[in-house]
């Protein structure tokens, strides 16, 4: 393995990491997304090398353009739930959900 090769892998791991120290770590609904976004990011990276590693570089495209398509309707539909929380509580705290009734 070259040098290049063990920063990408220690690159994506630093980046899920990252994104799930921000999961644990929040409470606000836009962080939540965005950490979810650096994980999916990371894995999209790690199946980027995997491709590379192997040499299948259609199958690995055709994964990697299905992921981007289906993490930006997550992201939309997500932050339009965001934005109608924060229409109705005032805030984007979480926390707040679980006193929702109905």
């Amino acid at each position: 393995m070259s040098i290049l090769n063990i920063a990408i892998l220690i690159t994506a791991a630093l980046l899920i990491l990252t994104g799930l120290y921000m999961l644990i770590n929040t409470h606000n609904m836009i962080k939540i997304i965005i950490a979810i976004e650096i994980v999916v990011k990371a894995v999209t990276l790690i199946l980027a090398f995997a491709g590379y590693v192997t040499g299948q570089y259609a199958v690995v495209e055709a994964f990697i353009i299905t992921m981007i398509v289906i993490e930006v309707v997550v992201a939309v539909v997500a932050a339009g739930i965001a934005v109608n929380v924060y229409k109705n509580k005032g805030n984007m705290d979480v926390s707040e959900l679980k006193k929702l009734k109905g």
